[in-house]
């Protein structure tokens, strides 16, 4: 389960007349990955689409032009044709008609309206002022300004000129002055000095006033019109839905079959289709295609070797995991999907992912309420990446109920009485069910009970973090080793991963050096030799990243941090619950506090789904993933695989 399928390099010839029955037998059986041809050798050539391609493609275009106007959602279940019906060619020319008469009709429309809110917007200024739009036009002696203004300029204006008819908005800063054209520029200048603003007058006749009126009672019928064409369109929907679904699905198959051509080389006479397939499906791939052709095909399996001085290229990569692990692919893939000779820490991620996130969340009631909520999820929605990832949720859910067995927990209400460090007795939930003392921590003086009670051993806590991250990072380490060995011999595995167990031994024996324990000395070699083996094996860079070493163990104390931050938010939402209904309290204060006590762990339950995960994946990509994995590789997407 650490390493992908094993790959096999194929490479299938054979004379033209067969391409057709090699193509489709291909796709039947969807195991090929085919390497595209694109680089022309002496008498190969990228092949040309079999007949009917372009007709197929310009249905398919149609097709999904026809999904997009009418908003369809493509469904995993959706039906499939087996064949294309004799009349599929006219009903998809008259539905398409039909489509796009509806859309261009309603797209009229919209335009009509956005056209008539533009007026209305022009013509809003002027409503307070009762000048027929007419009259601010076609004057030969006179000038009009309108526009908005801060001040009253009628005294300025006064100062020029007595001939003039000034229109003010009671309710706004927008005026009409009219003025003669003798003194255009001299109030042109004064109302640019008063930062006027000039506001277009729309080429229209009658009252600001009323045209508005007369625009609302347009918008609205056209709205009406706008609501009439789109239940067509939903009519159309409702009707043709499966037919332009199906239609697509099988399409694109025909679709991908004629141009599978543009994948391959050919000569005048013979193609060549390089790919991949499953190893352990080889036999199957070949004995297939043999059926197919008569036996007309060559099938043989490539190595290294036969590439010369060429540089191969790398496998496709496919997961290798047992079924109950599959839905941790999807946040490897999160990541980058591994490369061929990589190892695959799905398996690893499996454990470690949900372990972080119980850790972190630790708590019965959001458990059970997020358990509950994403099974829901996966039985209602059928996209596979969702349903995937509602798994891992279920998976962390789980682990979660069982640290939450441990802290007995339930929305940050202790369900077993205890006493606090002072001395206070704090009541939990169930009564007469008390806290145990079981033993004092060797890591401090903190009393461990069950139930645990996080936040009164938090120094016990942030030590185990960082124990439990030391042997996740060994892990990463131990994972690193095994990567290197496979790919490049035991020695450097040594060097390059080894080292930092030996660093790390180090690192323990000058702290016994420190307490007296042992020489000093003894720490400080084994220090030095470390050292030469990490620059031995990655070079300065392994030196360097010494410090980065101790930062990432650090970060694990986020498990403690995130995880008692998650207690105190639900602790303190009960508080203030519990005392807006104190006996003296009761009656208004009491719906208040329900309200409070409901929306806080509704976004505590949020939260509980961001910051644990969040963090926790964090601790696998940051300091997990970087001691083994480098991911990159390609996804092996054989061909016939139409997702």
């Amino acid at each position: 389960m650490l390493s992908p399928k094993p790959m096999t390099h194929a490479l299938i010839v054979g004379h033209r007349n067969i391409m057709k029955d090699t193509v489709d037998k291909l796709h039947e059986l969807s195991l090929l990955h085919i390497d595209d041809y694109n680089e022309e050798e002496t008498g190969f050539n990228i092949g040309k689409p079999f007949e009917k391609a372009s007709e197929v493609s310009r249905k398919l275009v149609k097709l999904r032009s026809l999904t997009s106007l009418l908003e369809l959602e493509k469904k995993y279940t959706t039906p499939t044709l087996d064949e294309i019906p004799e009349e599929f060619d006219q009903k998809l020319e008259e539905l398409d008609d039909l489509v796009s008469q509806k859309t261009e009709a309603r797209k009229d429309v919209e335009a009509q309206v956005r056209e008539l809110e533009t007026l209305k917007n022009d013509l809003l200024p002027l409503a307070g002022i009762p000048v027929d739009l007419e009259l601010y036009r076609g004057y030969d002696n006179l000038k009009v300004f309108v526009g908005s203004i801060g001040v009253n300029i009628k005294p300025e204006i006064e100062d020029i000129t007595s001939s003039f008819e000034l229109f003010t908005d009671s309710h706004s800063s927008t005026i009409a002055l009219f003025v003669p054209i003798g003194h255009e520029e001299a109030v042109s200048n004064i109302l640019s000095n008063r930062s006027f603003k000039e506001l277009k007058v729309p080429d229209v006749h009658g009252l600001p006033s009323e045209n508005i009126t007369k625009i609302d009672q347009d918008i609205e019928k056209l709205e009406l019109k706008i609501e009439s064409i789109e239940e067509e369109i939903i009519d159309l929907k409702e009707q043709y839905s499966e037919f332009i679904l199906a239609g697509e699905k099988k399409l694109s198959v025909e679709n991908e079959k004629l141009e599978a051509p543009l994948r391959i080389a050919t000569s005048d006479h013979t193609f060549v289709i390089d790919g991949w397939v499953p190893t352990q499906d080889f036999e199957i791939l070949e004995k297939s295609l043999n059926e197919a052709t008569d036996n007309r095909i060559n099938i043989s399996k490539l190595e290294e070797k036969d590439f010369g001085s060429a540089e191969p290229r790398d496998p496709p990569t496919e997961y290798n995991n047992k079924k109950f692990a599959q839905p941790f692919q999807e946040l490897v893939d999160l990541f980058s999907r591994p490369k061929y000779h990589e190892l695959d820490p799905t398996i690893v991620l499996f454990f470690t992912f949900p372990l972080f996130y119980g850790l972190i969340l630790g708590d019965m009631g959001y458990s059970l309420l997020l358990l509950g909520i994403a099974y829901a999820v996966y039985k209602l929605v059928s996209i596979p990446t969702v349903r995937s990832l509602m798994i891992v949720l279920i998976v962390c859910q789980i682990f979660s109920l069982m640290f939450g067995l441990i802290y007995m927990e339930i929305f940050g209400f202790p369900l077993a009485g205890y006493y606090t460090a002072d001395g206070a007795f704090q009541a939990g939930l169930i009564p007469g069910f008390m806290t145990i003392d079981l033993f004092v921590s060797p890591i401090s003086n903190e009393m461990i009970q069950y139930p645990l009670h996080r936040q009164y051993v938090i120094d016990t806590i942030l030590v185990l973090s960082v124990v439990i991250g030391l042997l996740h990072i060994n892990l990463g380490y131990l994972l690193g080793f095994l990567k290197v060995h496979r790919n490049h011999g035991f020695v450097e595995a040594v060097f390059e991963k080894g080292s930092w167990f030996v660093l790390q031994i180090s690192f323990l024996l000058l702290a016994l050096g420190y307490l007296g324990y042992i020489p000093i000395w003894a720490g400080l070699a084994v220090l030095v030799l470390s050292i030469g083996m990490l620059f031995r094996g990655e070079g300065v860079q392994g030196p360097i990243e010494i410090p980065s070493f101790i930062s990432n163990t650090v970060s694990y104390t986020r498990v403690a941090a995130v995880g008692l931050s998650h207690i105190y938010i639900a602790s303190t939402i009960n508080m203030i619950s519990l005392e807006m209904v104190m006996p003296e309290s009761f009656g208004l204060m009491t719906i208040f506090a329900i309200l409070v006590l409901i929306l806080g762990h509704a976004l505590n339950t949020v939260l509980s789904i961001i910051a644990p995960g969040l963090h926790a994946i964090r601790l696998q990509y940051v300091e997990f993933f970087t001691k083994f994995y480098e991911g990159g590789g390609r996804i092996y997407n054989p061909f016939g695989n139409l997702k």
